[in-house]
């Protein structure tokens, strides 16, 4: 078959009752994986005083059903050496699921009794919730972590992208069992599930499967989508520190606000952002602050690009006594970024890496699962990529600078930092009169 999938090799089949099926066959393995994402679960749709609800009803669904404990479920999974497991995130609740071909109904029988019969028992919600809690203690004593929610929390105020640690901590201790059973009620149905399945199986076979464990599932209409508002950077740079007494390592998040995956010019903004922070060792970013002046463990950049005006941010680990010089460094370059966009070659370089890394990406089963969830969710059509290398190959570098123009503002960014609160303090930036 061909090394990326299109759509002479995809099937992709909406159910009568809605549920959206894409399949494709690989028989080099005996195995099958099943992904798929519900886009009325996530966190959007959680009420102010009980953040954390879509998450632990996902995490949830294998605790208990109508007819079957936490142990059978498990019991059951091991025997068939499957794994199943279902998350949720802040726009849709997502699972995936893996098992021999020939263990495939069983599991599908499992997977649809579970997103459709979940009882919470009462002794398995206290406990989940009791482990969400100790890994969110944990996780408030991380300087990674901390920096990013500060950094987050600032550029996002008063935004549905702006809640912290605490907000879901205080959330999780609000919930009760019925309410996990009220969020399922209103928001696990079949309209607006989205299933890819990969493997050892004919497509036309994988989705009369799917239709044979969920094809009379129905549900009640989806609910309104919460407003997700467009993002403005701060007039000027706003600075938050953590203090985290006892750690040996600062980090520094300077974040702005990214586009969303929907967005023209998101490839082209990808591209930047890989000449910024991802390609060789660490772009640009890492290049200067960890290569040239050896003042960090890591630096690089990230972009979310999911369905909403995610973070665009640059990530650094420091010594403490280094934040400074470090976040100088990083403002100067994010300046230079802007300034100059990327050069010719540089963009030639990432592109090359972007159409080479994508056979990679797409080698696995889970990997063409999750690819075809992605150009499903955005609407990309199934032959995106067979199409990629042209579409990447035909950006410009006059496109890319106008990309991060479109995001970056000089001086305009969020900056969250995390550490001992011996660490030095880290003066605003100078304003582009003072600079001048």
């Amino acid at each position: 078959m061909p090394s990326l999938p299109g759509p002479n090799d995809t099937l992709r089949q909406v159910l009568p009752n809605g549920i959206v099926v894409l399949a494709r066959a690989n028989f080099a393995s005996p195995s099958v994986v099943v992904h798929g994402y519900l886009p009325h679960a996530g966190a959007l749709h959680d009420p102010d005083d009980k953040n954390g609800l879509a998450e632990l009803t996902a995490s949830m669904l294998l605790r208990g059903t109508r007819t079957r404990t936490h142990q059978q479920i498990f019991d059951a999974l091991e025997s068939m050496a499957a794994n199943l497991g279902f998350a949720g995130h802040t726009h849709s609740a997502a699972l995936r699921a893996r098992c021999l071909a020939e263990d495939l109904s069983a599991l599908l029988a499992l997977l649809a009794e579970a997103l459709r019969e979940p009882t919470f028992p009462e002794e398995e919600f206290a406990r989940r919730r009791d482990q969400m809690l100790t890994g969110l203690a944990i996780r408030m004593q991380d300087t990674a972590t901390r920096a990013a929610e500060a950094a987050l929390a600032a550029l996002y105020a008063d935004h549905p992208y702006g809640g912290t640690l605490d907000d879901l901590a205080q959330g999780l201790r609000n919930l009760t069992r019925a309410d996990l059973e009220a969020f399922h009620r209103q928001h696990y149905m079949s309209q607006g599930l989205v299933l890819a399945i990969v493997g050892a199986i004919e497509p036309t076979d994988a989705v009369a499967r799917i239709a044979a464990a969920l094809g009379d599932w129905q549900g009640p209409p989806p609910p309104p989508e919460p407003e997700v508002p467009p993002v403005e950077p701060p007039p000027h740079e706003v600075q938050r520190a953590v203090p985290l007494p006892g750690k040996s390592q600062s980090d520094i998040v300077v974040a702005t606000v990214g586009p969303s995956r929907f967005a023209a010019d998101y490839l082209p903004a990808a591209l930047g952002n890989s000449v910024l922070g991802r390609f060789g060792m660490m772009g640009r970013i890492g290049q200067v602050v960890r290569e040239q002046a050896g003042l960090a463990y890591y630096a690089y950049s990230s972009l979310t690009g999911g369905p909403g005006p995610g973070p665009w941010q640059v990530n650094a680990g420091v010594a403490p006594e280094h934040v400074p010089q470090a976040l100088d460094l990083i403002r100067a370059e994010l300046r230079r970024f802007v300034d100059q966009g990327v050069t010719a070659s540089e963009l030639a370089d990432v592109q090359s890496q972007a159409v080479g890394s994508l056979p990679l990406e797409l080698a696995t089963n889970a990997g063409v699962a999750s690819a075809l969830l992605h150009v499903e969710r955005y609407g990309l059509g199934l032959d995106y990529f067979r199409t990629y290398a042209a579409r990447i190959r035909a950006i410009t570098p006059e496109q890319v600078q106008r990309a991060i123009r479109h995001y970056w503002h000089p001086d305009r960014w969020t900056v969250g930092i995390a550490g001992p609160t011996e660490a030095a303090p880290v003066p605003a930036a100078a304003t582009a009169e003072e600079r001048a």
